[in-house]
């Protein structure tokens, strides 16, 4: 079977992906260096706009609604073919100095950072420096025997490892980078095999620590470090990065996390690190008290650093095209309850995992999307390679509807 016939990546969705962002046109500005949007004709591609994308459309009312009733803060963008067509920002980045949300504004993304660490091994494999059929043993030690010779790169990044995590420890708080790459290592070394190598294992916290482990034994870098300069600062994220607390604390571009107790009331997770959620998916937990997000998750970024990020990989920055369509290429089949934050109302037509983040056949057109959730914390991001449309959502509250701004905007923009 032809390779891009079955991955639904080929040459033609990478362009219609990039777009006039090939152009050099990124949420409405040009890059240093860009050529002009109107220097390179139309690609490939349906560019309707649907009017209910636009300012005041449908998806516009719906979040201003969401956001009269306390039910979001943060920011929302949809682009284009690298073109912003709806920008909003909704409540405050900071209460206590009186900061609002905008769409330069940096959000914590939980798991919907965990592809940044994709991509960072594929650049590796593209390189040579790495095979995706290397064992956990071919660069690491002090890891159980069956876990060493059996599990490979590519079951780890496609959540097939059949591997366990160790609980963590959630009430700890961390105080340097050091000490989050010693947790991480001793995190990582308690993992078991709990099934055969190849079951699937919905991304296990050790699917997400191993790989980081070994592009750092590769490169000699810290994953934060390495995905700075290959990824963000290649794609121009300049507001992304993997801020540590004291950051949070006092740049005024970073969201904090709004976090909502027992009593209704909602408090800064990052300046009550003895408060903890009650929330039983996050029971316990407070993103506050890490001193920098653990290697292979997490990271800050911005709205349109995303759209950047969507370009990069359609554009050759990041992945040579064979390398970026392993990104996205649809390998172990999801039920509908499997979907995570985009399980709404609208099931896709078929549901996959990829390489750490779900893709989605939707009214005969691929979706790539990735969400997560900490207490005061929600991102959910999406990429619509065949219609050439970017869709952000981050968010600094407790409660975001995320599957259903997801659906909404999905149908907003495909329809049905």
């Amino acid at each position: 079977m032809d390779h891009n016939a079955s991955t639904g990546i080929g040459r033609r969705r990478l362009l219609g992906w990039g777009g006039l962002a090939a152009a050099g046109v990124v949420a409405g500005a040009p890059l240093a260096g860009a050529r002009p949007a109107h220097a390179d004709p139309a690609p490939p591609g349906d560019d309707r706009i649907p009017p209910d994308t636009l300012p005041g459309g449908a998806y516009d009312r719906y979040v201003a609604e969401l956001a009269a009733e306390g039910k979001f803060s943060g920011v929302v963008l949809l682009s284009h073919r690298g073109r912003t067509v709806l920008s909003r920002g909704y409540g405050m980045a900071d209460r206590e100095k009186g900061i609002r949300n905008h769409e330069g504004t940096a959000f914590n993304l939980s798991s919907a950072g965990k592809p940044f660490g994709a991509v960072a091994i594929l650049q590796l494999v593209q390189q040579g420096k790495l095979k995706l059929y290397d064992t956990v043993g071919t660069y690491l030690t002090g890891f159980p025997k069956d876990i060493a010779d059996q599990v490979t790169i590519h079951h780890m990044l496609s959540g097939t490892s059949g591997m366990d995590s160790p609980d963590e420890d959630v009430q700890r708080v961390f105080q340097s980078r050091e000490e989050v790459l010693e947790y991480n290592l001793e995190f990582a070394h308690k993992s078991k095999l709990v099934a055969p190598v190849g079951t699937p294992t919905n991304h296990a916290g050790s699917e997400i620590a191993i790989p980081a482990l070994i592009l750092q034994a590769v490169t000699g870098m810290t994953y934060w470090d390495y995905v700075q300069e290959n990824i963000f600062k290649r794609c121009g994220m300049t507001g992304s990065g993997f801020y540590t607390r004291p950051q949070w604390l006092t740049d005024p571009h970073i969201a904090h996390p709004y976090m909502t107790l027992a009593d209704g009331s909602q408090v800064d997770a990052v300046r009550n690190l003895d408060k903890s959620s009650p929330n039983p998916i996050m029971l316990g937990k407070n993103p506050g008290r890490a001193f920098i997000d653990a290697p292979g998750d997490g990271g800050f970024t911005t709205a349109t650093d995303l759209v950047r990020f969507a370009r990069g990989l359609a554009d050759g920055t990041l992945l040579a095209q064979p390398y970026a369509d392993l990104l996205t290429a649809p390998r172990v089949p999801h039920p509908p309850q499997t979907q995570g934050f985009r399980a709404a109302a609208t099931v896709a037509d078929a549901s996959f995992g990829a390489y750490d983040m779900p893709v989605h056949i939707v009214n005969g057109q691929w979706v790539y999307d990735r969400a997560g959730a900490n207490p005061g914390v929600g991102a959910s991001w999406g990429i619509y390679p065949d219609a050439g449309w970017v869709g952000v959502v981050l968010g600094n509250i407790d409660g975001l509807p995320l599957a259903e701004m997801g659906d909404r905007l999905q149908q907003t923009i495909l329809g049905g």
